[in-house]
């Protein structure tokens, strides 16, 4: 296999890129209104009860409807993910490589199509649907390129034949989020394949249409039926009858903390019938923080801050919530992001405005409920109020001031267009407040002291820490993405032992 290559993003400046994503659009939308079928065992199945899927920047647009399934299906869903595992699993790794790879090659043929999708769905705007896209190309890639380097070397020893060796797991299930519909979709789903397991994947309820384009995909690159099984469902009714199955071997979550920790504990249950001790993996949210000391380059870091925390409306769990700043530029500082944050255009990501609609009418209230909660913890300078725009869920960008470290502004991860800056005296109480949340996602520290630098790298406590640049758009293979405490178990998405979470070790000795 060829060595791995991240996917390149296009200039939506220059005529070609914009021309074809505005075909893809007009594409997509000639599509819109089709009914996304279950699919187990490589069956597609309408059912009569539906999950209406609408476009967040005018929700009076129906996206499509998918089918919604029951626990009569996960039963059957988990019996076809099993079936389909002898003959997956027993496959060699390069043909299971070539077919994930393959994925990929199909995605990116397909790459503004895809893009144009989320657009309409997620409310996503040309870049950032599209940089989704290339993350989901580099996972089918590099998971691909990995699954061919998983030897495990021993010692010899005098008289025996010595040998270990990496197996799959067995069925599993998949519960990826809507803020990524295909990139982190994806990536859970093809990770656990290519090692030789099979899944069960439930789509976020917000976003199935993308989801279903996506095993349309598998299908074109030839994924054999029952490896992947897709289940939209409302995680009332199928949640946890996936997280308890007797027949479930492993479970691989992103979303919210919440969530995550009811899918923790009801894993570690062991259900009548069940033979082993289910894994489960849970990526969850963040209460992410980049520092600005007096050192700093205040453009940069202002460009920076900006694009964190709005890149997406905030909706991402990287997203910089937290400005910490020290007292000796703090005004200077933030004087710039919100002249940067205010100039930032609002409008519906199909024509590629800098912020679109949050995603759902639910989400919408509850940003603007802890809006209202924060006008009486700290100073609002900025934004702050729902936008009116065909109907659509829009906010402007927020930016609180004079926040204390322990107000919920600074400790409750609101997941939206809302900044919280916190003033500190210098370095040393930056770092103490930026490790003071439960959370331990991304951070970020924009400095020329090499010193302090250095300190972050071993103090500041986060999985992802990133120097003088934004804290959002972690690349795969180059800087795996996975969190510390309450954002997670830690499992590294794009990095080169994730494959090894899906598999266990077997070794035979033979006396010769």
């Amino acid at each position: 296999m060829q060595e791995f290559r991240t996917e390149p993003y296009s200039d939506f400046s220059e005529p070609g890129p914009e021309a074809r994503y505005r075909s893809a659009l007009v594409q997509v939308e000639s599509e819109l209104g089709r009914i996304a079928p279950l699919v187990i065992g490589g069956e597609r199945v309408i059912t009569d009860d539906l999950i209406r899927s609408v476009d967040p920047s005018r929700p009076s647009l129906e996206i499509g409807r998918a089918s919604s399934a029951s626990a009569a299906h996960v039963d059957q869903a988990l019996a076809a993910a099993w079936e389909a595992f002898r003959d997956w699993a027993a496959r060699p790794v390069g043909e299971r490589a070539e077919i994930v790879s393959r994925i990929g090659d199909v995605l990116a043929d397909r790459k503004y199509e895809m893009a144009a999708w989320q657009s309409y769905e997620a409310g996503k705007n040309w870049a950032e649907a599209e940089a989704d896209v290339a993350e989901a190309i580099d996972f089918c890639h590099y998971y691909a390129l990995q699954a061919t380097r998983m030897d495990v070397p021993t010692y010899d020893y005098p008289g025996e034949r010595n040998e270990s060796f990496l197996i799959p797991l067995g069925a599993g299930v998949v519960i990826p989020p809507w803020n990524f519909p295909l990139a982190i979709l994806v990536g859970m789903t093809v990770g656990p394949v290519v090692a030789g397991n099979t899944v069960v994947l439930k789509p976020a309820s917000a976003t199935p249409l993308i989801g279903s384009k996506f095993m349309e995909v598998a299908a074109e690159a030839g994924i054999p039926p029952g490896v992947i099984n897709y289940l939209p469902g409302s995680g009332a009714a199928i949640g946890d009858v996936l997280v308890d199955h007797p027949r479930t071997r492993f479970v691989n979550f992103t979303g919210s903390k919440e969530v995550g920790l009811r899918i923790g504990q009801r894993s570690a249950v062991v259900q009548p019938g069940q033979t082993w001790l289910k894994r489960a993996f849970m990526e969850m949210g963040g209460k992410d923080a980049l520092i600005v000391d007096e050192t700093a380059d205040l453009e940069a870091a202002a460009a920076a801050v900006v694009a964190s925390a709005y890149g997406y409306q905030g909706q991402k769990c990287s997203a910089c919530s937290r400005l910490i700043a020290v007292e000796a530029i703090h005004d200077d500082l933030l004087e710039r992001v919100v002249a940067a944050a205010s100039g930032l255009e609002i409008g519906p990501p199909s024509g590629n405005f800098p912020v679109g609609p949050v995603i759902t009418d639910v989400q919408h209230r509850a940003i603007l409920d802890e809006i209202e909660r924060g006008r009486a913890e700290a100073d609002l300078v900025l934004g702050g109020e729902a936008v009116d725009l065909e109907g659509g869920y829009y906010l402007e960008p927020t930016i609180f001031r004079g926040v204390r470290p322990d107000a919920r502004l600074a400790q409750h991860e609101i997941f939206g267009p809302v900044l919280s800056v916190v003033q500190v005296a210098d370095f040393d109480e930056a770092i103490a407040v930026a490790n003071d949340t439960e959370f331990g996602l991304t951070g970020g520290l924009f400095s020329q002291d090499r010193d302090r630098v250095a300190r972050a790298t071993r103090e500041f406590h986060v999985g992802n820490l990133y120097i003088n640049r934004k804290i959002t758009g972690a690349l795969v293979g180059i800087q795996p993405f996975g969190g510390f405490k309450m954002s997670g178990s830690n499992a590294k998405a794009g990095g080169p032992d994730y494959l090894r979470l899906f598999m266990e070790m077997k070794t035979v000795a033979e006396r010769l």
